[in-house]
């Protein structure tokens, strides 16, 4: 059970109380609100009220919302691409246009599916049955290396590693538009789109710090082949911050030029490194997963 409570300020009167929260709890859907308030799961001032009910200033807003019901998630044999496995960790090399976890939408196609045909049991459990072993994640139109706890220690040691931001995670991507400098820092912090809330912004609002290291490693006419590395890693960081630059990701619909080009499924993004201290050995290790295909074929097509 999740609980929240606001308070109505003097913009928000007359607000109805379904439109207030959607802005508020943006991941939350305004028929799901609809229903929890008829359910009396949101209180103003203590009292249930319709979902017509219109804001007072200073109004108090108690909202509980309960636990999703996992769905038991069945594994299916879907090929893996595995560079690293042993008892405590699993690093795969993702392809592009798979999704990670389970959601709606994708049930039994996603990277979870595989791994629970690889592994059985032996995933970690502190995500629960959603997202077992899953540590990070990539967005489904990204390729490249990921790693997946196997066991809860490993998971969390690699959490702390993620959180203290000491992990090493390089990408490559193509953008648009030429850099004047060969390297440069992007330093803006990082979080969701005012104007927007299934997007991510550079905005001084409810954010986290975000950095992201760039450098030019060919030139092609009016598109760069780059390398980022991530100092922190914010939702869609590469992409908010290249956007943010004037430099948006080819094949970005999202954040960039609506119009698709060169055939591409997604944004040309792809998680060439990670490196970190294995949970056991506390040795560091770090792996690689070269440029795919459908890159490589990009970079040529643009030389």
């Amino acid at each position: 059970m999740e609980y929240f409570t606001f308070t109505a300020e003097k913009e928000d009167k007359e607000l109805r109380l379904d439109i207030f929260l959607k802005e508020e709890l943006y991941d939350i859907s305004r028929n799901r609100l609809q229903g929890l308030i008829s359910e009396g799961a949101i209180l103003v001032n203590g009292k249930a009220v319709n979902k017509n009910y219109r804001l007072r200033e200073k109004d108090i807003i108690d909202v509980s919302i309960p636990d999703p019901m996992e769905t038991d998630i069945l594994p299916y044999d879907i090929p893996l691409d595995i560079i690293y496995e042993d008892s405590e960790i699993i690093v795969v090399n993702k392809p592009q246009n798979m999704v990670v976890h389970p959601a709606a939408g994708h049930y039994d196609d996603t990277l979870v599916n595989a791994l629970l045909f690889h592994c059985g049991k032996s995933l970690s459990g502190i995500n629960g049955k959603l997202r077992p072993g899953i540590v990070h994640r990539i967005d489904r139109d990204t390729s490249g290396v990921l790693v997946i706890a196997k066991t809860d220690n490993a998971h969390n040691s690699l959490a702390l590693q993620l959180s203290a931001h000491s992990m090493t995670r390089v990408y490559n991507a193509v953008v648009y538009n030429n850099f004047k400098e060969d390297y440069g820092v992007v330093d803006k912090p990082i979080g969701r789109n005012p104007a927007d809330r299934k997007k991510m912004a550079v905005t001084d609002k409810n954010s986290k710090r975000a950095v992201t290291h760039y450098k030019v490693l060919k030139r092609m006419g009016k598109f760069n082949f780059i390398e980022l590395r991530l100092e922190t890693g914010r939702t869609h960081q590469i992409r908010v911050h290249m956007a943010y630059i004037g430099h948006p990701l080819l094949g970005d619909l999202v954040y960039g030029p609506k119009k698709r080009t060169f055939n591409l499924q997604g944004q040309a993004l792809h998680a060439r490194v990670l490196g970190f201290i294995h949970p056991l050995s506390k040795k560091y290790m770090e792996f690689e997963s070269p440029l795919p295909k459908y890159f490589s074929e990009l970079i040529e097509k643009l030389r």
